[in-house]
């Protein structure tokens, strides 16, 4: 009897029925796992198909003056107003236009906010301290922004966005009375002035107009005596940057125009246009006597016949 107990005890042993207790639980483990893998491929797959729907949505909404594309057809006609002449955003204090209504928003700020940004060097106040910022790049000749192509460097971002577009050679602005083609819109707008002879910028002191809001700006500090391109070698300022530029070269001994017919270099485009007029083209004036010859050689003939000089 005690022989046929011990025998059912180790038939009934619960340890071997643990084991496949246990191994069944690790199966259901690995199967849940598996299963939970599978979901999260799932949820990749679709994310990337999302993104890849996304991306095919905005190639469907193109501008069809310059190719740039769209994620929404809001955004495509809100762009479209940049290549037509339409500005429906006015400024209800000044009457100033725009053709976005957030720069118009923006626009507004500098009729109502404090201008507490106020540079140290010139005085000029600012609404924010980024502009302020971007504006103190004057003073300091920081170009952070720099041509990959050509190395030109600019004080801000958008100017250089800007440049780029020579290198690209984009031309989407072309003029209807002459089919002369632009880069950006605004030189479009400002060379078909002069196909309508609108001068729209008139000084208040003499009345003379100009094209250009710039222009007018620089031809008042006429008027106003203002010199703030002041002369880094001696105390001498101009109304002008470009003036300054000449002047200075008295100083730097520069003289970047060069003569192709002669070795002869100058430091003002103007007096290199005269001597290739005076020797090298055109006609021939003696300065002696003031007669004029065909081609440089008979005036050299001239010259040391009747003035013995060279």
């Amino acid at each position: 009897m005690e022989f046929i107990k011990e025998e059912i005890e180790e038939i009934t042993d619960p340890e071997p029925s643990g084991i496949k207790h246990e191994d069944t639980e690790e199966q259901i483990d690995q199967m849940e796992t598996m299963e939970q893998r599978h979901k999260l491929n799932e949820v990749d797959e679709k994310h990337c198909n999302l993104k890849t729907q996304r991306k095919k949505a905005k190639k469907l909404h193109v501008c069809s003056q310059c190719g740039k594309d769209f994620c929404s057809s809001s955004n495509l006609k809100q762009h479209l107003i940049v290549h037509s002449d339409e500005r429906p955003y006015v400024c209800s204090l000044c009457g100033k236009s725009f053709t976005r209504l957030d720069h118009c928003k923006q626009h507004q700020k500098t009729h109502t906010e404090v201008r507490d940004h106020v540079c140290c060097d010139c005085g000029k106040s600012f609404t924010r301290a980024e502009y302020l910022k971007q504006h103190q790049r004057i003073h300091t000749g920081e170009k952070p922004f720099n041509c990959d192509h050509c190395g030109k460097g600019f004080y801000v971002s958008s100017n250089l966005k800007e440049h780029l577009k020579k290198h690209t050679n984009e031309r989407h602005y072309v003029c209807s009375f002459c089919g002369k083609s632009f880069t950006w819109l605004n030189s479009l707008k400002q060379h078909q002035k002069i196909h309508t002879g609108e001068r729209d910028h008139v000084c208040c002191d003499c009345g003379k107009s100009f094209i250009r809001a710039s222009s007018l700006r620089l031809h008042q500090r006429i008027h106003t005596g203002e010199k703030p391109c002041k002369c880094s070698y001696c105390d001498k300022s101009f109304n002008h940057s470009w003036s300054l530029r000449v002047h200075e070269r008295v100083h730097t001994g520069e003289r970047p125009y060069k003569c192709s017919y002669c070795d002869k270099s100058f430091a003002q485009s103007a007096h290199l246009k005269e001597h290739n007029k005076r020797l090298h083209t055109g006609e021939k004036r003696c300065t002696q006597c003031g007669e004029i010859f065909l081609s440089s050689s008979f005036l050299l003939i001239h010259i040391q016949k009747y003035h013995d000089t060279l």
